[in-house]
């Protein structure tokens, strides 16, 4: 008797499917309303909303670090006004929310429950707050060491989430109060044992710092354990990914276990989501990462005992920009496919007893113990991090990974290898293959903050901030006292001025300075070189490069690389790291006296923030200076910049860091009109 004709009753039963989601939101709230419930029309079964910048990093629209910034990567989401529109008609008691949001988490938590408690006003906010699922990636440790949304020092960013855990643990039981976020550790060059050492040791500080508040009592503990959950990265690696997660399992029960003996194994289970890998998605070819999202995919689902409980996928064209609505759909019919077409649901673990993938679960876990008591004989996470320890390991883990790739050793099919190509009728017009964020966003929330400031009430809002303050300054869980301001009527920015007011704010290290880049040179860096040393004595000294990040775009692996591959062939560097003004850029140019202005941004605010940084530079009487840029620009505001002055762009297509400091030799030798054959 074959499977198909066994009786219904007789056949496996199926494993219950992952939650599905797509990761959304831009422009404003009320378009990215629309574009959730078009989502939930078509059989997702979750929400992920991304926030903008300035929501992500405590600016109101109308701030001066907000130019440019905002709705580009997600929605603004500014005041509880917003926060009803973003979620009007979707029911929150019954929806299972992720919000990709860290530094400000507690406030968009605090608008969230408010939001849900006046969509439910026959019901307590008690019994409210009971009824709601999801998640606040809320990890500010992978901030400083690769997204750069970070806000606070480290310290007092640890409070914020430990009185997070505490009040949803005892007020929202359902709730994930903290991802513990391995995603951008990958993208930030780690690698796998990197990845979940990293990652655990994130978990161990956040623990801890929750044990030591002694707002949780022993017998609640493991209530706090079993929220915890972890959001992670798979690559096309898919064997090696699905080594990863045996190896995550494996760890955290052990750690959980051990250090804080937990007891029961429900608690203990490791409990993940996922987006797979994109910055493996590539702008040349860029059909070719339907296939790698779909191997991504099955990296975190086919082993059953590591199986990810949501997953949101990538579109095919975000190497090139925003998806489109059709873009994310597609995603999200991979997703069902595989889960319904397919009978991955219907078996126990394949992989159990394979020699192979045991092997290689034992020599991940072997590695990640051995960095894990690394780091915490450091003093652990935070230790590691304000010593520059774990970010440099990344930006040099990260150099090695682009010369592998540089060098052919590490093949990336239509980028390095099998680059001819026939017509793409997915990109015959670049310009509508990916979605714009609308332009009237900016104006649209500034107007939206005045017209909410006009009609609250100033002194009750005056009164909630004055609390905030004062309990900041003390010990009280700042939830109730940001609840307070929620309900008042605060602003983001006016949550979070009030707490940098009382904690300060940090910079990272960028890891630059300590990052090992290339080991041997070879011939054709070697050729740079001596190019970059030439120019430097035809100019009188040493060639200076000022990398810079205007903005808040946070991502700053590719200028860290930049920055490396740059102090390799000879250049005097300068880097200040993230979240600079266009005028604190043009400052820098001037007092180093640099040859060269290179600028990285990758929030869609280049249109913006470029054009202010030339002008700058003009009004300074520093016009000659070249600046070159390089981002995730679309070919149309690449020939812009090119008419405003920018003397070269580059893209993830021109991913040859070497021929890229040639390049740059070329733009200075024309700007200093000497011949670019040299």
């Amino acid at each position: 008797m074959t499977e198909k004709d066994r009786p219904l009753l007789e056949r496996p039963e199926k494993d219950r499917p992952w939650v599905m989601r797509t990761y959304a939101g831009h422009s404003t709230a009320q378009a990215s309303n629309e574009l959730y419930r078009n989502n939930l029309s078509k059989g997702q079964t979750g929400l992920s909303v991304a926030f903008d910048l300035p929501t992500q990093t405590g600016y109101d629209p109308d701030s001066v670090m907000s130019t440019g910034e905002v709705g580009k990567v997600g929605v603004p989401v500014p005041h509880l006004g917003e926060m009803r529109h973003l979620f009007a008609d979707i029911p929150l008691t019954s929806m299972n929310t992720s919000m990709t949001i860290n530094a400000t988490a507690m406030w968009l938590l605090a608008m969230y429950q408010v939001v849900a408690e006046e969509q439910n006003p026959d019901l307590s906010p008690e019994e409210v707050a009971a009824q709601l699922a999801g998640t606040t990636q809320n990890d500010i440790i992978k901030e400083y060491l690769s997204r750069g949304t970070y806000v606070f020092p480290p310290e007092h960013s640890l409070r914020l989430i430990s009185d997070m855990i505490a009040y949803t643990v005892h007020q929202i039981p359902k709730w994930n109060p903290i991802n513990i976020c391995s995603y951008h550790l990958q993208e930030a060059g780690a690698t796998p044992t990197q990845e979940l050492a990293y990652a655990l040791c994130t978990a161990i500080a956040v623990l801890d710092q929750v044990k030591e508040s002694g707002q949780v009592a022993d017998e609640d503990f493991e209530k706090v354990v079993g929220r915890i959950s972890f959001f992670v990265n798979a690559g096309v690696r898919f064997i090696e990914e699905t080594c990863k997660m045996r190896a995550f399992v494996e760890l955290w029960d052990e750690i959980t276990r051990e250090r804080y003996g937990v007891q029961d194994p429900k608690m203990r289970r490791f409990r993940y989501g996922v987006q797979v890998n994109s910055l493996g998605l590539t702008e040349a070819q860029p059909e070719n990462n339907v296939q790698r999202i779909v191997l991504e995919m099955l990296g975190v689902t086919l082993s059953k005992n590591a199986r990810a409980r949501a997953v949101q996928l990538p579109a095919w064209n975000e190497a090139l920009g925003l998806p489109r609505p059709w873009d994310q759909q597609w995603s999200l019919r991979l997703q069902q496919v595989l889960a319904f077409e397919s009978d991955l649901l219907e078996y126990d673990d394949i992989f159990e007893g394979s020699t192979v993938i045991e092997a290689k679960v034992a020599e991940l876990v072997a590695g990640a113990k051995a960095e894990i008591d690394r780091v915490q004989a450091m003093g652990g996470a935070i230790a590691a991090v304000e010593s520059g320890y774990m970010k440099e390991e990344l930006v040099s883990a990260h150099a090695a990974r682009r010369a592998r790739i540089e060098d052919g050793q590490e093949i990336i099919v239509g980028v390095n290898r099998y680059e001819t190509t026939e017509p793409s009728p997915l990109t015959s017009d670049l310009d509508g293959a990916i979605m714009t964020a609308d332009p009237r966003a900016e104006q649209s929330a500034r107007e939206s903050v005045s017209a909410w400031k006009a009609q609250r009430d100033e002194q009750e809002v005056a009164d909630a901030l004055a609390a905030l303050a004062a309990a900041a300054k003390g010990s009280e869980n700042l939830m109730g006292p940001t609840l307070a301001a929620a309900r008042a009527g605060a602003t983001t920015g006016e949550w979070a001025g009030t707490l940098r007011e009382v904690f300060g704010e940090f910079r990272a290290p960028t890891g630059v300075s300590g990052a090992v880049g290339v080991a041997e040179a070879g011939t054709e860096l070697t050729a740079v070189r001596e190019r970059v040393r030439a120019t430097g004595e035809e100019l009188g000294g040493r060639l200076r490069l000022l990398v810079g990040k205007p903005g808040l775009d946070g991502h700053s692996n590719g200028a860290e690389q930049v920055a490396v591959r740059a102090r390799d062939a000879g250049f005097e560097v300068v880097y200040q790291g993230i979240r600079l003004t266009p005028a604190q850029i043009v400052s820098a140019a001037v007092a180093e006296d640099v040859h060269c202005v290179g600028l990285s941004i990758l929030s869609g605010s280049h249109m913006e923030l470029v054009p202010a940084v030339l002008a700058g530079l003009r009004e300074a009487g520093a016009g000659d200076i070249p600046v070159i840029v390089g981002g995730i620009i679309p070919d149309s505001d690449a020939r812009k910049l090119a008419e405003q002055g920018v003397a070269a762009v580059y893209t993830p297509k021109d991913f040859g860091l070497t021929e890229i400091m040639g390049g740059i030799v070329d733009v200075i030798r024309r700007a200093n009109d000497l011949p670019t054959d040299r």
